[in-house]
Order: structure tokens, then sequence, then C-alpha cells
């Protein structure tokens, strides 16, 4: 863990939009930086875990396997589950202080419940309090193509103080498997919350000459 993240608090919540890999990879390294990491995982969320991952429900063994730890009995120290159905946990309160909240993947419904100020669950009531709080909250948006609704929703979030971040992973970085393409996207949601990482995702001279060859 660096100095910079010591004491650190980041919200992760994962709903059902298709982008397992994107949650895993990001829960990995903010639980390898030492960052204290809440999740909260929609149902739809864990049929995605599972269906795209093979993850066998939310475990100790589970969560230690979504955070990377193989073959672990027991989930880090500093990842700590959130019941989904339980909107009076920590995290549903502005006195709980925290460097940023991430949605990744967002599903639309996630979305347009966050959009419109429902909050029936503990994803829409973290993300509401995140918004009232004025910290940081970013949507990893994985849908497409976009409708009407969904551009007003993005419009509606973004008004309100969130960070729209679809999944649209850059090619000027010469990707050669899809983790390179997963780690561009995932670089990008970490750049917005201040976490260092060595992820392969700068721009620079020496990509642009080398990707004109």
């Amino acid at each position: 863990m660096t100095q910079s993240h010591a004491n650190r608090r980041l919200v992760v919540a994962i709903t059902g939009a298709s982008g397992a890999l994107y949650a895993h990879r990001l829960v990995q390294l903010v639980v390898a930086a030492g960052i204290e990491t809440h999740l909260v995982v929609s149902p739809l969320g864990q049929r995605l875990l599972h269906d795209e991952l093979g993850l066998e429900g939310l475990t100790p063994s589970g969560l230690a396997s979504l955070a990377g730890f193989e073959g672990e009995s027991e989930k880090p120290d500093n990842l700590i589950l959130h019941n989904f159905r339980d909107v009076g946990a920590t995290i549903a309160s502005g006195s709980f202080k925290h460097d940023g909240m991430i949605v990744i993947p967002c599903s639309s419904n996630s979305l347009g419940a966050i959009a419109s100020g429902v909050g029936q669950n503990l994803v829409h009531r973290a993300a509401h309090v995140t918004l009232k709080e004025r910290r940081k909250l970013v949507l990893v948006h994985r849908e497409m193509p976009l409708s009407l609704i969904d551009i007003r929703n993005m419009q509606t979030v973004t008004e309100a103080g969130a960070i729209v971040c679809p999944a649209q992973p850059g090619f000027y970085m010469m990707p050669e498997t899809i983790s390179d393409l997963v780690d561009f996207v995932v670089g990008r949601v970490l750049d917005l919350v201040d976490v260092e990482h060595d992820l392969n995702i700068r721009w620079s001279e020496k990509v642009r000459v080398g990707s004109r060859g």
C-alpha cells in the first residue's frame, strides 16, 4: 500500500450489465492497493459474476477469488461485502465518509434508477448519498446501443455530479489480449478516483508515432 492510499475508502457496486471482467480487475487492484473496499452486488450482478466468471456465490472464498486471491479460503480484510437489500447499511449514510463510488458495470436499469432518485436498494441509495455529499460517483455503463432514455438519464446524472465512463477501450496502445482491453477501461476508472496504478493506458508521442507505423 502506498502512503497516498492509506486510510482510503471506496464503494464498488456490481450490477447486471455484461462486463464482469471489468469488475473483477477493478476489485483486484483496489484491494491490492490496500484501499478499504465496500462492495455491494445486485442479484443480477451475482448472476453476471456466475455466468461470466464462474463465481459460485459471494462466499468468503468467492470474494477472495473476485479480489484475485485464487485458492484462498478467506476474503481479504479490506474487502467488506454489504447486503443489496440493506438500505440501512453504513454506505447508505452521508455520515460514512469515502473517496468515491464506482458502479462497474452499470446497467441501463441502474442508470435509470439513479437518475430518477429511486432508492429501494443499497446500490441506488449509496449512489444517491454519494451525489448529495458531492463525492465522486463513476458509472461504468456498458450496454449498447443507447436509447434516447439512456442518453437523457446520462445527462441527468451528469448534471447531478456523476461521471459517466462508458466501457469503451481505446486501441492506440495496440492491445493484444482481452486483458489489455479490460486494463484500459479499468485504468481510466482508477484515474477518475485518484488511485495510482501502472496499467499501460497512457497516450504519448511515442505511442502516436508507433501507431502510424
